[in-house]
């Protein structure tokens, strides 16, 4: 190990379904990567919506309690295994991890790294890491969203739902995003005409601004709403649904909100209506290993382009220190916040 690379590496632990402040601080020895492998000390992890139900026991294939959560990092190769080029020392990596991003460092393969460009901060280039990855591939990859088309976007305030919009925007697509009102301001700041969430005739508003019908809808609320997103859709319009926000806190299954949505899509894909619904899977097509790499490559390598040339925002909505994981949950949970709560090592 190099004499730079500390003995021992700190992660934050989820231990059971607990509240936040269940969440547990250790200490551990750093791992020797193996071959094949980096060693990456962790600059900058998000708190995603993924978190927030792994810690309910609520996330679909989360792994057995307990485990370190953290979906995706960008951080600094610090050591490198047999195999891998020395040269990726020093230089600045985003990683897609699933769990294991709450810690200090990290060992990640080296197929998996996505070169972060010069000038783009850690805790900007977080923000779009799993979030750029799949607003980008949602809208050009599932939807096919096109310039001059409408679409709507649900949580448009959120970590998702901003990413979307300016992607949106920026390839001359008009956007309707729903938020709670005192977030209606950033909204329109990204580019979007914001409606309420809560409004019970959001339909009906949705109608008025997009009379035929929207081109897309991205829904990661799921529950009963679904159905409305399906609706509001014009004839060859397409519906993303990618999660089940709505059942975060009700009591059960993970798996049955997912299943009973999964055939409620499967329903409407048989309906002779024009209309498309998918459910997009971050990790769809994984299993073939190297052109899952080369995907996630060229399509965070787009927005991260984009972030470096200044065409796309980063909304960072809170850095926190790593031995502050439960006050960081906390406030991803609230609601308050536009963007992705970040948490930072070395604090």
């Amino acid at each position: 190990m190099s004499p730079a690379s500390p003995a021992s590496l700190t992660e934050v632990v989820l231990p059971g379904r607990v509240d936040p402040e269940g969440l547990q601080l250790r200490t551990r020895p750093v791992p020797e990567p193996g071959p094949g492998q980096v060693l990456v000390a962790v600059e900058a992890s998000g708190v995603s919506f993924a978190e927030q139900q792994m810690r309910r026991g609520k996330y679909y294939d989360q792994p057995p309690f307990p485990f370190v959560p953290g979906y995706d990092l960008v951080g600094t190769v610090a050591e490198t295994g047999a195999g891998v080029d020395p040269g990726l020392r020093g230089r600045r990596f985003a990683v897609l991890t699933k769990v294991g991003g709450w810690a200090s460092h990290v060992l990640a393969d080296a197929g998996d790294l996505v070169a972060v460009p010069d000038g783009v901060g850690a805790a900007e280039a977080e923000t779009v890491v799993v979030n750029g990855i799949t607003a980008w591939q949602m809208l050009h990859r599932v939807a096919g969203a096109r310039a001059g088309t409408t679409v709507l976007v649900h949580g448009a305030n959120g970590g998702v739902g901003s990413t979307l919009v300016q992607l949106a925007r920026r390839a001359g697509i008009t956007v309707i995003g729903t938020a709670s009102p005192r977030h209606h301001d950033a909204v329109r700041a990204l580019g979007a005409t914001p409606v309420d969430y809560r409004d019970p005739d959001l339909a009906a508003r949705v109608r008025e601004l997009a009379p035929g019908g929207v081109d897309a809808v991205f829904d990661h609320v799921g529950g009963e709403g679904i159905v409305d997103s399906f609706r509001l859709l014009a004839r060859g319009g397409t519906l993303v649904s990618y999660g089940t926000a709505a059942t975060r806190d009700v009591p059960g299954s993970s798996r049955a909100p997912v299943l009973k949505l999964f055939a409620r899509l499967l329903l409407w894909n048989l309906l002779p209506n024009g209309r498309k619904a998918h459910f997009y899977n971050l990790w769809a097509g994984s299993r073939r290993r190297a052109a899952y790499q080369a995907r996630l490559r060229e399509d965070l390598g787009q927005v991260l382009a984009l972030l470096a040339s200044g065409e796309f925002t980063a909304q960072v909505a809170a850095r926190i220190p790593l031995s502050e994981a439960a006050r960081a949950m906390r406030l991803a949970e609230s609601g308050t916040v536009t963007g992705k709560v970040v948490l930072v090592s070395g604090s």
